[in-house]
């Protein structure tokens, strides 16, 4: 009993200085703020699939001045590459950024990559001047997406937002 008390004495309890509740306050701020602004990171599969398909579509493109029938197996199979893409990158935490691109490229009612094969579809087959124009814009959508996916920084990630916003 007589070292217990020894022992209380010595357990001293100091109050918290300013300092020390103003720097936990500080930490907690920033793991809060850091928590919001969280970002997918680099996915090695994210990039190569979207090198792929950038690859694919151009030259899938390139064939629309042709009948659509030549080519439907190898526009269903760009779809469903589309559909595995948009898929994977909607199930990938923090990566909202990287899966609203992907959703617009596979709209068939925006002016990208979908509404391209469905525009070629209904008409069956496409001028030279207008598959060039597409071309110049799904390009860009992909070159948009493979640069965020290479580097998630802010301006790579605002390139994109604005992009969404004009299409």
């Amino acid at each position: 009993m007589k070292h217990l008390k020894s022992f209380q004495n010595k357990i001293v309890l100091k109050p918290f200085s300013v300092k020390s509740i103003l720097g936990i306050a500080f930490i907690a701020m920033i793991l809060v703020s850091c928590n919001s602004l969280k970002t997918a990171v680099f996915d090695q599969y994210s990039y190569q699939q979207a090198i792929s398909i950038k690859v694919e579509s151009l030259n899938l493109m390139d064939a629309a001045v042709v009948l659509y029938a030549e080519h439907e197996s190898g526009v269903e199979t760009l779809q469903l590459d589309l559909q595995k893409i948009v898929e994977y990158e909607k199930n990938k935490p923090d990566n909202e950024v990287s899966y609203a691109m992907w959703k617009t490229i596979a709209n068939k009612d925006r002016n990208l990559l979908a509404g391209f094969l469905k525009r070629w579809k209904e008409k069956n087959q496409l001028s030279q001047v207008f598959i060039d124009e597409a071309e110049i814009q799904v390009s860009e959508s992909f070159d948009l997406i493979i640069k965020y996916e290479a580097n998630k920084n802010k301006t790579n990630e605002t390139n994109i937002l604005n992009f969404l916003s004009i299409d």
